[in-house]
């Protein structure tokens, strides 16, 4: 490990426009091609603006501050397919506040591919930077305090590999309540690495699970991080179409296949799992019922998928978070921009009928 000089800060102001669709629900025991009537939520494209002469480009990233409303969202400088690095004076590290505000952005230089991010319980922003760039940068985890001072980075800039501080297709982290430090390496085939990876709360290494495989331990690649209440970790195994649910030393509890292929997992402050799935289709998910992309939830307790927003405009639909308004944010890969599901208010209540006077 080693320890790099700060970021820079910028702040700037953002603003709201809005497009509204009706979500469908998902019923107990229905599939996502017979989702049940609208769910109360409506879909606001570009919920957030940057600042003039700035592009959205692709973010897997979101997640949300421990104030319960601001959002972060780890983003790729304005780019889709190269990433940050030829835009190296492009901050891809953003928060926004809960009107829409760009508040607070940093880490211009510092990577390659912007992948996962985590904010801890002491409001330091974790990240992981994917894919190495020809010996530059890229394959490094670093932990920032909430204004960008860099506190620690783990793994070396432009060195890909396999060890406890090596790393190849790096794709998200957690900070575990006791400090424990959880990292998902991999990012399918062309990566080599496939393994979630342990550190105590100092960044020493302690063990690593789930290799590269079908079987129930094993996943491919594990894409996505997000840990309940009692301390389960849930893993997005995207391409063998499950969550797979582990304690943490690494032993498998469970293994949910009902919310199809999943990118990103988040549970809420009520202990409820959102998933969201970009690339479930007949071809891709067949024989399991779950075709279409959306975003699933349900509560951690049961598994049962008690919800579904099914989202269809071809983009990849990979991160998801959710704020303590139930606010659900998503972060796009291939078509720039930025999306949120808003819950409609209640309907108006209906007037009284009027009285009818008795016939005479």
């Amino acid at each position: 490990m080693k320890f790099v000089a700060p970021a820079t800060l910028l702040a700037a102001t953002a603003m709201f426009l809005t497009t509204t669709v009706m979500a469908s629900a998902q019923d107990a025991d229905a599939t996502p091609e017979n989702n049940g009537p609208p769910a109360p939520y409506h879909i606001q494209h570009e919920w957030l603006q940057l600042p003039m002469g700035r592009k959205w480009g692709a973010a897997s990233a979101v997640d949300i501050d421990r104030d319960g409303k601001s959002v972060w969202v780890f983003e790729r400088c304005g780019n889709t397919d190269d990433g940050c690095a030829l835009h190296k004076d492009v901050n891809p590290i953003l928060k926004f506040d809960s009107n829409g505000v760009l508040v607070k952005s940093f880490g211009a230089g510092m990577f390659k591919d912007p992948h996962g991010i985590y904010v801890d319980k002491d409001d330091n922003i974790w990240v992981v930077d994917g894919l190495s760039n020809s010996g530059m940068i890229g394959d490094t985890i670093r932990k920032f305090t909430p204004d960008g001072k860099l506190l620690l980075t783990m793994g070396t800039d432009g060195v890909a590999g396999y060890g406890p501080y090596v790393y190849n297709g790096l794709s998200d982290v957690l900070v575990a309540p006791n400090g424990d430090i959880f990292v998902a390496d991999g990012h399918g085939a062309a990566t080599n690495n496939n393994r979630i990876i342990k550190y105590d709360r100092n960044g020493k290494y302690i063990k690593e699970f789930a290799p590269r495989g079908s079987a129930p331990e094993d996943t491919n690649p594990p894409h996505g991080l997000a840990m309940d209440k009692e301390g389960r970790l849930y893993v997005a195994d995207r391409n063998n179409h499950a969550v797979k649910i582990f304690d943490q030393d690494g032993k498998l509890l469970n293994v949910w296949k009902q919310f199809g292929s999943p990118s990103g997992v988040f549970v809420d402050k009520n202990d409820i799992l959102y998933v969201s799935d970009f690339n479930s289709t007949v071809k891709t998910n067949p024989g399991s019922g779950i075709t279409t992309p959306g975003i699933r939830w349900g509560s951690v307790s049961d598994g049962k998928v008690t919800g579904y927003i099914p989202y269809m405009e071809f983009a990849s639909l990979e991160g998801v978070a959710v704020d303590d308004d139930g606010i659900i944010y998503g972060g796009l890969t291939n078509i720039p921009g930025s999306v949120r599901w808003v819950k409609n208010p209640p309907a108006a209540p209906r007037p009284a009928a009027p009285a009818v006077a008795p016939a005479p």
